[in-house]
């Protein structure tokens, strides 16, 4: 989403090292180069000049421009701000909350298409891995065609329970009755997926207070649509003013929008962002962090982001397994389809390649092709067990048939094979590497 801004960033800086020590004319100058690129990603006016101010203040003084590391420091600086910026004043966590005894209710508000219900899903799946969390979803949207169907899908494909009513209950009872259904199944934890509008209106609103005061949730979401821009700010001022949300869920923030809403959300409403949906999958939702996300803005990376990733997705067992083969150069095509299936479980390759430092804005004109790493899957799912397992038993009608079973063709199989076995030579190079330099190394400490 931030990719235009981050690179015209990097560009800002980039000129600044050019200069070595810099005078406050050109801590001006590149400040004014900051203050465009953030109104071109679309960042509130309002936030921008305020946001300039606070670093403008903190860079021109003397113990900053007198500094041999002066470009540094001010990028530390653009950080520092940028991550206030996200976070706001502190005083509201941006965490999500739970009850401290009984039911958690989670209540989503947003208008329509916004993504509620898909993120009510989520959040249930996120919490039911990460916090162990017993969660039951319910069906408050009792207007939108197919709304109960499309959550009971979702509940269905989570094995997460679902609460409904039919679309003919008041939503208000709904709610209740989904509490008092949650403590008999013994959950923790329960989410209202309401009813939206294509706009905010009275009956809208009214019906939301009226679920409020009916179940007093422990959170009021407000589910918004990361791609809608300037708009977005207003709808959430809209539903804070109306029942006082306690903190916002940005959706599509893996889209190819500017991000400028994103970062002047929690400045503009005094509402924390709480959660980022960054795919479309259910399990593609993650926690807001201001520090990382400003690393991520700034080009720096979010190796934390990264780490919690491949560990949620990776088991560690398998992990050192496949290290100890690819030690002994002795991995074979069962082992290189499963660490294919992991890698692709940890999302978009762009996206996760964004979260090494350094990295993000150099493969800004790199198109990976993922449908490449289908391809590949389709041809090692199209061979035998034993094929699989002996790569030298793959001959020419082998490959046709590998060829014909994943729609590929015989010069990709033997694409595929080229860099398997050059793969492998390179792992016996480094195997036996290794072991010289053992030997070297018990030789000297022998003669030591």
């Amino acid at each position: 989403m931030f990719e235009s801004l981050t690179e015209k960033l990097n560009g800002v800086f980039g000129r600044l090292r050019g200069r070595g020590r810099l005078s406050e004319d050109d801590v001006k100058g590149a400040l004014r180069e900051v203050k465009l690129a953030l109104l071109e990603a679309d960042v509130h006016f309002k936030v921008v000049k305020d946001f300039i101010e606070a670093v403008r203040v903190r860079c021109v003084g003397a113990e900053v421009l007198e500094r041999l590391g002066a470009v540094e420091t001010v990028v530390k600086i653009v950080n520092e701000e940028l991550t206030r910026l996200l976070a706001g004043d502190g005083t509201k966590p941006s965490a999500l909350q739970f009850a401290p005894k009984g039911i958690t209710v989670y209540m989503l508000v947003g208008l329509q298409g916004s993504g509620k219900t898909t993120t009510a899903a989520k959040i249930a799946a996120m919490l039911r891995k990460k916090e162990a969390r017993r969660p039951v979803l319910a069906a408050c949207d009792v207007y939108r065609p197919a709304a109960i169907q499309q959550l009971q899908t979702l509940g269905k494909s989570l094995n997460v329970p679902v609460f409904s009513l039919g679309d003919k209950a008041d939503p208000v009872d709904i709610a209740k009755a989904a509490i008092e259904d949650a403590k008999e199944r013994g959950a923790d934890l329960v989410i209202l997926d309401t009813a939206g509008r294509l706009h905010i209106d009275e009956v809208l609103v009214k019906e939301i207070q009226r679920i409020e005061e009916a179940v007093q949730p422990t959170e009021i979401l407000l589910v918004v649509d990361a791609m809608t821009g300037q708009d977005a700010i207003n709808v959430a001022q809209h539903f804070s003013e109306a029942v006082g949300i306690t903190g916002l869920v940005m959706t599509k923030m893996d889209g190819d929008a500017r991000g400028g809403a994103a970062i002047s959300m929690r400045a503009v409403t005094g509402v924390p962002i709480k959660v980022a949906g960054v795919g479309e999958k259910l399990d593609q939702i993650e926690g807001f962090y201001p520090d990382r996300m400003a690393g991520r803005i700034l080009g720096m990376g979010d190796v934390l982001s990264l780490i919690e990733r491949v560990e949620s997705e990776i088991d560690e067992e398998q992990a050192l397994a496949m290290e100890k083969k690819l030690r002994e150069a002795r991995f074979d095509f069962e082992d290189y389809l499963a660490q294919l299936q992991q890698v692709k479980r940890l999302g978009p390759i762009e996206q996760v390649l964004g979260m090494i430092p350094g990295l993000g804005a150099k493969m800004k004109d790199v198109q990976v092709d993922e449908k490449q790493l289908v391809r590949i899957e389709a041809i090692i799912q199209s061979m035998t067990r034993q094929e699989r397992r002996h790569p030298d038993l793959l001959n020419g009608s082998r490959k046709r048939r590998i060829a014909m079973g994943s729609g590929t063709s015989v010069e990709e199989v033997n694409r595929l094979l080229k860099q398997f076995t050059q793969m492998r030579q390179m792992m016996k190079s480094f195997a036996g590497m290794e072991k010289q330099l053992k030997g070297k190394g018990k030789r000297l400490s022998k003669r030591v």
